[in-house]
């Protein structure tokens, strides 16, 4: 077997799925370049099938990324896999990903096939995507909790019909560490050409084991390849994380023996860049990218760790992207400078007159600031990565009046389209009532499921204020973000934003986890 382990990342597909945490085509586009620069092996770009814009940031991923594999999933019939294919067509690598359930609640209750009728359909979807790419991934969704001599049956077809890598989903997150590893264990020595495909794993964390099962898939398994995404974004309780895997098998390579092709200093500024994009927030507590990763509050670990650091540290937090010198810029730094840090961070402006609009936002926010750390960097390019032909409503001005014992009121100026419009209302706080003028206007009947405020940078009371608002009408879930030092400006932007995303006509088809 080999002795590396390949990452492939599926933040831009399965972690797409979260409710709320669709991307847009830029969006995922500058997403792709920071895992290309991580240098992730596979990236997962979408589903190309699902709608004209998953398409279209598939496509657009694939002629850009240069270093990286770009995958498409793909269900197992001709249409959606030629649609990968096409989608997929100025890549320099290239891989399909086709799946058809195999469990037998998923086969009886959501696809009504026999379990001859999908053998056969898996056998032709490889033969046909055999015939359009030489890279072809195949999973059976609900892997897990299949019978293992059906599915025994099923690899050996797909394999025989030209599938190169075949990933055992654990789509429900019900497996536990040893039974898993196990699992694909057995499934590689009964497979009779199974070692003509590298194995793969896919776990989900319902129960807060998808690392730990996707790991032991790895060790007692015999897996190459491990699915995953940045922050554990995904659906439900999310997927296996990409940062935790890696660290995991870099710092115990004693134990995996193990190489992984990632360029770990790249983690945490990935980690703030999906984090940022989508809405969801990095918990203080979490491994590897969380703010508390490598704080030390007890006196008995500080002592420790100024005599000597590995008393209580296993990895650098150098190694993973940390910076002990945050802070970069202020209101006196020109526009090189500006221009040297957004590359030093990964951020790639489509053109000069993008890089001029984001450093008059820079100094802008120096005027109210005085000292910008790179997540308000992050952030302000963040804010505007929408472009205007892809927005509909934009924040002009607020300005609202609030006083102990006096109901707030606020009044908003936007645009809708080119219109613009003024509102205002009164409400139980100054946010209340800037998102109340809003819709008072707008009346788009959305409800909100989440409002949330996360401070970009800690230690100062002049930090960003970062808020995610999630609303959701006619079955579809958002999420809006919007960051300023003022919260009550960036929950209107957040709000706006979110409605952006709501008034975008991009439906997606379910896909599997």
């Amino acid at each position: 077997m080999s002795d590396k382990l390949i990452i492939f990342d599926t933040t831009l597909r399965d972690g797409e799925q979260s409710p709320g945490a669709s991307m847009t085509k830029d969006e995922k586009l500058r997403i792709a370049r920071q895992l290309e620069r991580l240098r992730v092996d596979v990236i997962e770009a979408g589903f190309a099938a699902s709608s004209n814009g998953d398409f279209e940031a598939v496509k657009a991923i694939a002629d850009v990324i240069k270093e990286s594999t770009v995958c498409s999933l793909a269900r197992a019939n001709d249409r959606d896999i030629s649609r990968a294919a096409e989608a997929l067509r100025g890549a320099s690598r290239a891989r399909i990903h086709t799946f058809i359930a195999t469990s037998e609640l998923h086969m009886e209750k959501k696809l009504r096939m026999t379990r001859e009728q999908v053998l056969e359909q898996a056998r032709l979807s490889i033969r046909f995507a055999r015939n359009l790419r030489d890279d072809i991934e195949f999973s059976p969704e609900d892997g897990y909790r299949s019978d293992p001599d059906f599915l025994c049956r099923v690899l050996e077809a797909v394999i025989t019909e030209g599938a190169t890598t075949i990933n055992i989903p654990d789509t429900v997150g019900y497996a536990v560490p040893e039974l898993y590893g196990q699992f694909i264990r057995h499934l590689r020595e009964r497979v009779p050409n199974s070692d003509k495909a590298v194995w793969s794993v896919h776990c989900h964390n319902d129960l807060g084991m998808a690392v730990a099962n996707s790991l032991a898939g790895v060790k007692l398994g015999g897996a190459r390849q491990v699915e995953c995404t940045i922050n554990g974004l995904g659906e439900r309780a999310g997927n296996c994380s990409l940062e935790e895997v890696v660290m995991a098998v870099r710092t115990r390579r004693d134990h995996f023996g193990l190489d992984v092709n990632i360029d770990a200093t790249q983690i945490v500024p990935a980690s703030r860049l999906v984090s940022q994009t989508t809405g969801f927030i990095v918990q203080p507590n979490k491994a590897v990218v969380g703010a508390n990763a490598f704080a030390h509050a007890s006196g008995i670990h500080q002592d420790g760790v100024l005599k000597a650091r590995d008393t209580y540290e296993i990895m650098r937090a150098e190694d993973v992207g940390w910076s002990a010198n945050k802070i970069v810029l202020g209101k006196l730094s020109g526009r090189n400078a500006f221009k040297q840090r957004l590359q030093e961070l990964g951020i790639e402006l489509e053109s000069e007159s993008d890089i001029n609009a984001a450093f008059a936002r820079f100094k802008d926010l120096a005027d109210r600031k005085s000292d910008i750390f790179d997540e308000d960097i992050i952030a302000l390019v963040g804010d505007e990565s929408v472009t205007h032909e892809q927005e509909t409503y934009r924040l002009l001005s607020l300005e609202q009046q609030s006083a102990t014992g006096e109901r707030p009121h606020a009044r908003v100026a936007f645009t809708v389209g080119d219109s613009e419009f003024h509102a205002e209302s009164d409400g139980n706080g100054p946010v209340d009532a800037s998102l109340k003028a809003i819709e008072s206007k707008l009346q788009t009947g959305a409800e909100m499921l989440l409002y949330s405020v996360n401070a970009i940078t800690s230690g100062s009371t002049e930090s960003q204020g970062e808020v995610t608002v999630r609303l959701q009408h006619g079955g579809r879930v958002v999420n809006g973000v919007g960051a300023d030092p003022d919260i009550v400006v960036a929950s209107a932007k957040a709000y706006l934003s979110a409605l952006n995303k709501l008034h975008s006509k991009n439906e997606r088809v379910a896909a599997q986890g």
